[in-house]
């Protein structure tokens, strides 16, 4: 009643400044002694406030009688829609879950005859949550299964009771999708799918075969092939000698992925007459606009997958790359003729450029400086002056980086990430050695302030890297980065051009990769090495490079002394307290001396991260369970760094990144 009164007020006109104004004038009379015309006013002036009174109380008599009239209407329409809406609603409590009212319509929904009072909304739609109208939401995040049918939900909160007790209802209005809920599910498994799958090894298997040997291991690589494709009933056929190409419906690639993509270890089964087995590697493109679009996304992840070492499936959709198999030793599949091409492609870009930029990765170690140092000595060659992006601080590199700068071939070539940007221009060329990453790169805003880039790197890719390089020297079979190197300068200079510097530190990188030439090597390793050799690198002065003090010596054998074994040949070690990396790299290299011990992982703090090193034996590919963590590397030897400050967080992590790689061999 009170917000009736209310209305009628706003809606009487507004006359009190008449009424005033003609007091004023009848008081204006008087004093003048017109009494007459005074009383005249005076009279005048109550009959017009009787009359006006007499038509405000009637005008507000028809007031309050319309709004009680629309009220009612109004009542009438809520509750006729609420029984009536062809919407199935419901009232409930969301704090207890009971159910206060619901029409018809949901009664039917849920199969009740009757009614749902005193009975829980969870019981008649067991997977209904309600936890989104608490957090201000007005429309349920997920589809809602009611038997056969599925429905989006909508809704609201209304606030009851006194300030006190105060409580919720909540009014839900579910509307049936079930028919555009399976148009959907039927476009987006019927999406057509392009994989390209490639005989990464065609060359070795095949080579030194007889036809009919050459014929009959084809075909039995193609049945394999053929089996595993038939399922999908897609379009299966090789478009190259060593290339297929697969179209499919998106429905079946979740059983690819279930099955870890078996392909793989059905044709790597199958041997030639040396032994060699045969290997594929999958790309896979999907969730694309056009075919077009999809064979590129397939042919992107067949080259991350050749860049990872092959014998794998990549997947890749608009936003990122899956990752299958990869577990495979990596064998040596480089060719003399592509590091030819490589080197006349970057001595040329050099050549062209008028300043060259020499960067590594974060916290380098010899084998970034020996292959940064590698490529600084082809600049020279080609008269071009170059400059190292040096980390500050002490580092692994730091005593062969003290010592290539006190030569005069090298005075002013260590600069700051700062004074690299001031001296860059249009014209520059970035090098980035050892990294494929850009967010390892030591120099990142030089990085992505040069619009020439060349890549020299020996590490797997994971699903971020630096694209668009003008040169990509990508071989996850070498050693190392300076072994890539070494190959490059064997094309563009004589041993006499290069410095005994430049040669010890290019030797120390190969020799610190493939730990002393046990691990990860090839006829193309020892090439590399006896052309350094005849370049004048001392093996004595290599060696000095790996010496340690006593207070590393004992920090490592505590590492190793504290190390604990978990599962079958893996031993982890986890220390409390921040450590050098390069002790720490160490003692994981040092426990794989250690006679059944196939992996091995170090762990330690440093500020608001941890830092882990892995190395491997071989058959444990130590890259694919750091990936997990966000760390890279390769089979052998992998690192990462997790952003967390706790130690034992970061080691529940590891231990599950390598129960779930044991669980999908």
């Amino acid at each position: 009643m009170k917000g009736k009164n209310k209305l009628s007020r706003l809606l009487e006109p507004g006359l009190r400044l008449y009424f005033i104004a003609m007091i004023c004038f009848m008081l204006a009379s008087a004093v003048m002694r017109d009494w007459y015309l005074a009383l005249a006013e005076a009279v005048v002036i109550v009959a017009l406030y009787v009359y006006f009174r007499q038509s405000n109380s009637r005008r507000k008599r028809e007031i309050l009688k319309y709004i009680d009239s629309v009220s009612a209407d109004i009542d009438v329409a809520t509750k006729d829609t609420m029984v009536n809406a062809p919407l199935p609603m419901v009232i409930f409590q969301p704090e207890t879950d009971e159910v206060i009212w619901s029409n018809q319509r949901f009664l039917q929904l849920t199969g009740e005859r009757d009614h749902l009072f005193d009975t829980k909304l969870s019981a008649a739609v067991p997977n209904f949550s309600s936890r989104w109208l608490m957090e201000g939401k007005s429309e349920c995040p997920e589809e809602v299964m009611v038997g056969e049918r599925r429905f989006l939900v909508f809704g609201h909160l209304v606030r009851t009771g006194q300030k006190e007790r105060q409580s919720f209802l909540a009014t839900t209005y579910w509307v049936d999708v079930t028919e555009f809920s399976r148009i959907r599910d039927t476009y987006r498994a019927t999406r057509p799918v392009v994989a390209i799958l490639l005989l990464d090894n065609y060359e070795e298997v095949l080579k030194g075969l007889s036809d009919n040997t050459r014929s009959a291991l084809l075909s039995e690589i193609n049945q394999k092939l053929d089996e595993w494709a038939a399922p999908a009933g897609g379009l299966f056929c090789r478009y190259d000698r060593d290339h297929y190409l697969f179209v499919f419906e998106e429905q079946y690639l979740p059983k690819f992925q279930e099955e870890k993509f078996s392909v793989l270890d059905a044709v790597h089964a199958i041997h030639n007459e040396a032994g060699i087995p045969a290997t594929v590697s999958i790309g896979i493109g999907k969730d694309a606009d056009s075919f077009q679009e999809l064979f590129q996304y397939a042919a992107l992840s067949i080259d991350m997958a050749l860049s990872r070492g092959g014998d794998q499936a990549v997947i890749k959709n608009k936003f990122n790359f899956e990752f299958y198999g990869g577990r495979a030793k990596e064998t040596e599949k480089r060719t003399k003729v592509k590091s030819r091409v490589m080197a006349n492609a970057l001595s040329e870009l050099a050549a062209d450029a008028s300043r060259l930029f020499i960067t590594g990765h974060k916290f380098p170690d010899l084998d970034c400086i020996g292959a940064a140092a590698g490529v600084c000595a082809l600049a020279r060659k080609r008269g071009v002056k170059a400059y190292i992006v040096r980390e500050p601080g002490p580092n692994p590199a730091s005593v062969m980086a003290d010592k290539l700068e006190t030569l005069p071939e090298y005075e002013g070539v260590f600069i700051t990430p700062q004074e690299a940007l001031v001296l860059a221009d249009a014209a520059s060329l970035l090098v980035v050695v050892d990294t494929n990453r850009p967010e390892q790169v030591y120099a990142e805003e030089l990085l992505a302030s040069c619009n020439r880039v060349a890549v020299i790197d020996h590490h797997r890719r994971a699903a971020s890297y630096i694209e668009g390089a003008a040169l990509n020297f990508h071989e996850p079979y070498a050693s190392s980065a300076s072994e890539l190197v070494t190959e490059l300068l064997q094309y563009v200079m004589e041993p006499a051009d290069l410095l005994r510097a430049e040669a010890e530190a290019l030797l120390a990188g190969i020799v610190l990769d493939t730990k002393q030439f046990t691990m990860r090597t090839g006829g193309r390793t020892f090439e590399a090495a006896a052309f350094l050799r005849r370049s004048g690198a001392d093996t004595g002065e290599v060696k000095k490079l790996f010496q340690n003090d006593l207070e590393g010596t004992i920090s490592r054998y505590n590492i190793i002394r504290n190390a604990k074994m978990y599962k079958a040949g893996i031993a982890i070690a986890k220390v409390d307290q921040t450590i050098s990396r390069v002790t720490a790299a160490q003692a994981a290299d040092e426990l794989l001396n250690i006679s059944g011990i196939e992996a091995s992982f170090v762990l330690f703090p440093d500020g608001e991260r941890v830092i882990l090193s892995a190395r491997s034996m071989g058959d444990v590919n130590v890259q694919v369970i750091l990936e997990k963590l966000g760390g890279g590397g390769n089979a052998a030897t992998a690192g990462a760094q997790v952003a967390n400050p706790s130690t034992d967080a970061v080691f529940k992590q590891l231990l599950q990144a390598i129960d779930q790689y044991l669980a999908d061999e």
